[in-house]
């Protein structure tokens, strides 16, 4: 398939590097040639110098005609310009980042329809409802709903006082509704089978029936854990706005400290009652003392450094803050964060490149959640009517090991599967993979 990607920063990069892993023949679009440097470098990719909203570039032999055009430049209109134009020289589908939020909300299918956009991309939003999600679950490190909410993944830390612990996974006692996925040990995931057991600092995938996961995520919280109530948020970009406002809707009390005047009073006029904006500096310890981050319950680091954010996320957590997430750009900086302490790292751009990756794979596939830095991956797919998993016992099918198949849903009943189950054209798979073998597994549902 050819993909023409317009924007070569860090979301284009992003997309660019995970769709010529699986073989995609790529061209990168821009008019800024020292945005192509680390892609030329970096990547097995075709690169353009050119204006990507341009006839003229449209008409180029490499992107005339291609299968997909994503614009992702830092312009939302640019990204329109581009979506429109390349329908008009016969590129099939269009994907745009857009960032403004008034373009999301009340006019977004005006939006759509008037560009020809066939997915719109808002990578604040979408890491502001990661994070939203993540928070309002409070044992969690991450959480993802498939079908329609009828299934739900769930990643824990296993400490110095889980029962689960050290015993073979064939050996654990579970509830009925709910399934050991992955672990994530040592920087390395792992696809686990019966011998395999969870040891005290791994990350722990489960999957399940939400009601089940809720009820079995109690047994992570600590005796001195409590209801969200109190959360603190450096950083009033998007994601600080639209997390800050999604937080107070449900009870939450939140103070946001941002040191850009604008940004601080745009914040204050979208909070009410007693949730606030402070005018000063994240990185002040005086300010932090002033304003209670000893009491939060949570502190939430997003200026657009990554560097400083975790800079301030250790600090906040040495003065008393229970729990500490960090927003990063780089994703190889996501490891080396964790290992330090901080507990949730949320990155917008593989957020959106899931988005992305499900999108241009299709051929049933309905969502791709990437994990741990693009080192797994958690997918719905529709299983194809003359798929090879089609009609045929699990146990007999001798899928990769690298997979698991995790739960299924048929007529819209949600099932954990065992090796006598046999899925049908029309179910919705939900399945883990390690990030290598994606393609090769996806075969098997085609």
């Amino acid at each position: 398939m050819r993909i023409i990607i317009v924007g070569a920063g860090k979301l284009g990069y992003t997309i660019a590097d995970l769709l010529s892993r699986e073989n995609h023949e790529v061209v990168v679009i821009d008019n800024d040639e020292e945005q192509l440097v680390a892609v030329k470098n970096n990547l097995d990719v075709l690169t353009i110098t050119a204006n990507g909203a341009s006839p003229i570039t449209m008409d180029d032999p490499d992107v005339n005609g291609a299968d997909i055009l994503i614009a992702v430049t830092a312009t939302d209109e640019v990204n329109m310009v581009c979506c429109i134009l390349a329908k008009k020289h016969g590129i099939t589908h269009t994907i745009a980042r857009i960032r403004d939020l008034q373009y999301m909300g009340e006019v977004k299918n005006y939006v759509k329809e008037t560009f020809d956009i066939d997915l719109m991309l808002n990578p604040e939003m979408i890491a502001a409802n990661e994070i939203y999600r993540i928070l309002t679950m409070p044992a969690a490190l991450d959480v993802e709903d498939f079908a329609h909410g009828k299934i739900r993944l769930f990643e824990a830390k296993i400490n110095k006082r889980s029962k689960l612990a050290n015993i073979p996974l064939k050996k654990l006692k579970l509830p009925k509704g709910v399934l050991a996925g992955m672990i994530l040990r040592n920087h390395r995931m792992i696809i686990p089978h019966g011998d395999d057991f969870f040891q005290i600092h791994d990350n722990a995938y489960f999957i399940g029936f939400p009601e089940e996961i809720s009820k079995f995520s109690e047994n992570f919280i600590h005796q001195e854990s409590k209801r969200l109530e109190r959360v603190m948020i450096i950083g009033a970009g998007r994601i600080g706005k639209t997390l800050a406002v999604n937080l107070s809707k449900i009870g939450v009390f939140v103070k946001v400290i941002e040191k850009n005047r604008q940004r601080c009073e745009e914040m204050a006029e979208l909070l009410s009652g007693s949730n606030m904006a402070i005018l000063g500096d994240g990185t002040n310890i005086d300010l932090l003392t002033e304003e209670g981050v000893n009491s939060a319950d949570v502190v939430i680091c997003l200026t657009e450094d990554d560097k400083l954010n975790l800079m301030m996320a250790l600090l906040c957590k040495h003065m008393g803050a229970k729990k500490t997430v960090v927003r990063i750009y780089r994703t190889e900086y996501a490891e080396l964060i964790e290992t330090v302490g901080i507990d949730i790292v949320i990155s917008a751009r593989l957020l959106s490149a899931s988005e992305v990756l499900a999108f241009v794979r299709r051929g049933g596939i309905v969502s791709v959640s990437i994990l741990e830095g693009a080192k797994a991956e958690a997918v719905e797919v529709i299983v194809q009517e003359g798929a090879k998993v089609s009609g045929k016992k699990l146990m007999e099918i001798n899928l990769p090991k690298e997979c698991l198949i995790c739960a299924y849903v048929r007529d819209e009943k949600a099932a954990i599967p065992n090796g006598n189950t046999i899925l049908l054209p029309g179910d919705r798979a939900i399945l883990f993979i390690l990030m290598d073998y994606a393609q090769k597994v996806m075969e098997w549902f085609k």
